[in-house]
């Protein structure tokens, strides 16, 4: 998105945190913005903050004579060399080759969009099946649609996978859980969508909805915020309340029959949000990041200290509009109640705030 938005108004973030240029702190790093890169900068903050992913790259012996345009190849050497204060532009390398095969520079991006081009080509260009399986499996959401005829009861079922929950939200007061829930809830196709049941042999009334089959250890949740209307996007400032922490129990009324089962003592904690500041037609990207049980904010260049407060301020709210800073992807991390510390409530699903 374009860098105007870059030098954003302070009070809305932070007002005393000092700056680090292109510094590390823990996993987080400056990142300078080439050809409007803030976009994949954001990512890769979030990548970085990811561990696992390059736990699991390393896993990976490339061969001496493989192509410098390899995205994996280039996402381990940008991820490694993050955590390098020596390195002045850990990114460029990978930069230049998403710009070489998947996206154009000097252009407007979306994070949900670039973060499954980013998988995508690293599954699809990693020569070790076995590598390319564990960096699917660390974000991938199974989920089963079930199509009910309602004539013969008979459902039509359709596995299939995501690498992000996306979660439509009102023109109003949303929460999280309830766009879950929403997200998951059954609904009687209207008779202009008639589905062809294959038992009755023709087109039947019928019911629609998407059942959860497994969850991930890395959750990516994305808030829908920008809606087309009349062939025009426009982006909704709309409220969205999201935990720090939340029990996998929210999940349980979603549950297919053929669900791998969601264990009790397992919740998913927020590590980093993708946020988004501006308009649909123009607009700047930014993270924050959960590193050593501190909060971080990650502008480009620019990084520094913050705190769950100024993270709960891209809630978004309805009034707001342009620079206005909103979540727009957030990660979570599944992990067992008995590692996580303290927030009782929230661990039961309530929300923290």
């Amino acid at each position: 998105m374009g860098k105007n938005y870059s030098k954003m108004d302070p009070r809305s973030l932070h007002r005393s945190s000092s700056l680090n240029y292109g510094r590390s702190l823990n996993y987080v790093r400056g990142l300078f913005n080439y050809s409007l890169s803030c976009c994949v900068n954001a990512l890769l903050q979030s990548f970085s903050a990811t561990t696992e992913l390059l736990d699991i790259l390393n896993i990976w012996h490339p061969s001496d004579g493989i192509d410098e345009r390899n995205v994996p190849l280039q996402l381990r050497k940008a991820l490694e060399a993050m955590r390098d204060k020596s390195h002045s532009a850990p990114h460029k390398n990978f930069l230049n080759c998403l710009y070489r095969q998947a996206i154009q520079p000097s252009t407007q991006q979306d994070a949900d969009e670039i973060f499954h081009i980013i998988l995508n080509l690293s599954q699809k260009q990693m020569p070790d099946a076995a590598v390319a399986q564990e960096i699917r499996s660390l974000y991938e959401i199974k989920v089963e649609t079930q199509v009910v005829c309602s004539k013969c009861e008979f459902i039509h079922r359709a596995p299939s996978s995501l690498f992000s929950l996306p979660l439509a939200i009102w023109e109003r007061e949303n929460t999280l859980e309830g766009c879950i829930n929403s997200f998951f809830k059954l609904q009687k196709l209207p008779d202009s969508e008639k589905f062809y049941c294959d038992r009755c042999d023709e087109k039947q009334p019928s019911t629609h909805e998407m059942k959860l089959v497994s969850l991930p250890q890395i959750l990516c949740v994305h808030l829908k915020r920008f809606r087309n209307n009349g062939g025009s996007t426009r982006k909704l400032f709309s409220e969205v309340t999201f935990p720090e922490t939340f029990s996998t129990e929210i999940f349980a009324a979603a549950q297919s029959e053929n669900a791998d089962g969601l264990k009790a003592d397992e919740c998913y904690s927020l590590y980093a949000v993708v946020v988004h500041i501006g308009t649909a037609m123009f607009g700047h990207y930014t993270a924050f990041i959960n590193s050593d049980q501190k909060w971080y904010y990650a502008d480009d260049s620019c990084v520094q200290q913050s705190t769950w407060a100024k993270v709960r301020e891209t809630y978004g709210e309805s009034h707001r509009y342009g620079q206005w800073p909103t979540a727009y992807l957030l990660l979570y991390r599944k992990k067992s109640r008995n590692s996580t510390v303290g927030n009782t409530a929230a661990l039961n699903g309530h929300y923290m705030n």
